[in-house]
């Protein structure tokens, strides 16, 4: 369409894991715990008003939308660079591929408490000032969110950006940041407007943080031993191999 090849079959394992990278990210043990304050923070509101009626919530609707795309700026930003980087280094980018896919490993066997890694064991988190209750507050916290938030997000953002850099388009490496973002942005937009339903399923999630990292953890393992061993282009192989129909996408 247009012109531009954003989309074919080759490119839908790695936007199912995009997307399922990003939902990992929002039920994460440094983002789940504090959607409901965030919220509350960003509409201006109390934890009363947030769990109120429509109307007292509507405040955390707005300023949750400004914050899905203050993230999303910067999510589609930097696959916009890491998928310019990758076209720019083409020759090397098996050898690239090859490098990351060890370094994801690496970050996934973390999670998966083979080992740990101290300086992702903190917390670097920016301040976004005193700015709560408006929508442009909410932006730049989003902002902050997504520059700042690295413990959890940066890895499995990290595995998402290497695979945008091996797309070898720039359009397909950044549309993959912006499923990225869809998959961690949509839930906070969700919570937002279901906050009593959504606080009584997070309180139940927080029973099962350890699972969700280990599910985290066997992802990265998984994204990085595809890209160790080009695996991403065999599983395209198999998709149009066995579902023809997915030849006609694109």
């Amino acid at each position: 369409m247009f012109g531009i090849d954003l989309f074919d079959a080759s490119l839908l394992p790695a936007i199912l894991i995009a997307l399922s990278a990003g939902v990992l990210s929002f039920l994460s043990p440094c983002v789940l715990p504090i959607i409901p304050p965030y919220l509350a923070y960003m509409g201006g509101i109390s934890m009363g008003q947030l769990t109120g009626g429509a109307p007292e919530r509507r405040p955390a609707v707005i300023a949750s939308v400004f914050f899905v795309l203050g993230l999303s700026t910067v999510f589609l930003l930097l696959g916009f660079a890491a998928s310019t980087f990758g076209r720019v280094f083409l020759q090397y980018q098996q050898v690239l591929g090859q490098i990351a896919g060890v370094i994801i490993i690496v970050f996934g066997l973390h999670f998966l408490n083979v080992f740990r890694i101290p300086l992702l064991m903190r917390e670097a988190r920016l301040d976004a000032g005193d700015r709560g209750g408006s929508a442009f507050g909410a932006y730049v916290l989003g902002l902050a969110f997504a520059f700042g938030w690295t413990p959890c997000i940066g890895p499995i953002l990290g595995a998402i950006l290497s695979m945008g850099m091996q797309t070898g388009s720039v359009t397909r490496g950044t549309m993959l940041l912006g499923v990225y973002a869809i998959g961690l942005g949509l839930p906070f937009i969700l919570s937002a407007l279901f906050i009593s339903r959504a606080m009584g399923v997070m309180n139940q999630m927080k029973r099962h943080m350890g699972l969700v990292e280990k599910i985290m953890g066997g992802l990265l393992v998984l994204v990085g031993v595809l890209m160790l061993t080009g695996g991403f282009s065999r599983m395209s192989y198999w998709l149009l191999e066995n579902l023809p129909m997915l030849g006609n996408i694109g």
